[in-house]
């Protein structure tokens, strides 16, 4: 958001037009809490999302821009609930949407996680933070390290102090870090230990065809940071394989100079848990970490032949929990009969899903086999099953993106260092 101070006059005078009001909508409907910036809109013109919502079996299919006659809804749908905002005049619609991301953040962030009931049971809490993230419709404090000088995140202490006081979690002092160059910090942190450690996730998302070809496939990963460093640090974290990243989204502490000439992340972090960079790969060949081998027949006669091994790729040391696999299996199908050699199933005759429980692929190679049987009168399927496939490798990143070293300046202190790597299943689908 400080591309804003950079903008315009006009831009600005746009721009703080912004956001009218805030409603945030439950899975069924309700409308349990209500913000306005300016005056108050009415229910009703929320009748317009409904009518898109009514459309969609799937809550995240609603169309993240509605245009009314007069407005225009921009919404997000998170944790089974619906930010929606209501503008006035026509605004970019991803500079709302990351703001709504933002709030998210915040909730999680004072929270831990966030529910409809979360909301309800923290209301002034949430009531203060929208106040003080947005000043007459336009993103004014939306740092964490800000935020938190503003106003206190809610322990049981603080509802003592309150309510017998009471006085409210909101400062009166204006937060020193709003004022320097770096928003993002909060002045004279001191921690008697100091550290800091990175979290590296990766998520494959794949399609496989018949033949076991690759048809499209690209690594979504994200760089998470945990730091408590006392003072203002300066680090650089320099990576190996940093040209295998392409759209890199960063958090506002990177400097951008320096990652496009030398390829290094130069920052002073915020302080505490906060995402470093996103990163997309795409193109080469993703060696992926499991085989899956699928052969699935139908025959004349109301039956067929099932028989699935999933097994990990013979040079991957590391090993693959949490494996399971959903295979959608044609409308046809009537039951399965069918044994594992590791792991538990289940068959939901309703919806024709096969779920297969592997867990953690040992030396037993995982194999499903046995019979289908077909719905009476049935012909063979003309569609085929197709398989989802999840699972999860720790201290392991498939593109083979590490952390080279972490340099510190401008303290003498020498932290604790810790990086651990994930390797997950984002959206794995194979064809049968």
């Amino acid at each position: 958001y400080g591309l804003c101070a950079n903008s315009n006059n006009k831009h600005i005078k746009f721009l703080y037009k912004m956001i009218h009001s805030l409603f945030l909508i439950n899975t069924t409907g309700e409308i349990f809490l209500e913000k306005h910036w300016k005056s108050v809109i009415p229910h009703s013109i929320c009748d317009y999302f409904f009518d898109a919502q009514k459309k969609v079996s799937d809550p995240n299919d609603v169309p993240p821009v509605i245009v009314t006659p007069h407005h225009y809804l921009i919404s997000i749908f998170r944790n089974n609930i619906y930010f929606v905002t209501v503008t006035q005049s026509e605004v970019p619609p991803l500079f709302v949407i990351e703001f709504l991301h933002r709030v998210g953040d915040t909730f999680v962030d004072y929270f831990s996680d966030f529910n409809e009931q979360v909301i309800k049971d923290q209301i002034v809490v949430v009531y203060e933070l929208l106040e003080e993230m947005l000043d007459n419709g336009f993103p004014l404090a939306t740092e964490s390290n800000i935020l938190k000088e503003l106003i206190k995140p809610p322990n049981i202490i603080n509802k003592v102090v309150n309510s017998v006081t009471g006085s409210t979690n909101v400062s009166n002092e204006l937060p020193t870090g709003s004022l320097s160059n770096v928003p993002w910090r909060r002045s004279g942190v001191k921690y008697a230990n100091n550290e800091i450690y990175f979290d590296i996730t990766e998520e494959i998302d794949c399609i496989i065809d018949k033949q076991g070809s690759i048809i499209n496939q690209e690594i979504n990963a994200y760089i998470d940071s945990f730091t408590r460093l006392s003072g203002m640090p300066d680090l650089t974290l320099s990576l190996i394989n940093p040209r295998l990243l392409d759209d890199v989204s960063f958090h506002p502490c990177i400097r951008l100079k320096r990652w496009e000439n030398e390829r290094l992340l130069s920052f002073i972090p915020p302080d505490g848990q906060f995402r470093l960079l996103s990163y997309h790969i795409t193109g080469g060949q993703i060696q992926l970490p499991v085989n899956v081998r699928p052969q699935i027949s139908f025959i004349s006669g109301g039956t067929g032949r099932f028989d699935l091994s999933i097994e990990q790729r013979y040079n991957l040391q590391k090993t693959i929990e949490k494996c399971l696999a959903t295979i959608q299996m044609p409308q046809e199908v009537l039951d399965c009969n069918l044994t594992p050699t590791v792991g538990t199933i289940s068959f939901d005759p309703v919806k024709k899903i096969l779920t297969w429980d592997i867990g953690k692929i040992q030396k037993i190679i995982p194999n499903l086999r046995g019979n289908i049987t077909l719905m009476t009168g049935a012909s063979v399927p003309e569609e085929s099953a197709v398989i989802n496939l999840e699972y999860r490798i720790g201290q392991y990143a498939v593109s083979g993106l590490r952390i080279n070293r972490l340099d510190i300046y401008g303290e003498k202190y020498k932290p604790f260092k810790g990086v651990k790597y994930v390797t997950k299943a984002g959206k794995i689908q194979i064809r049968t």
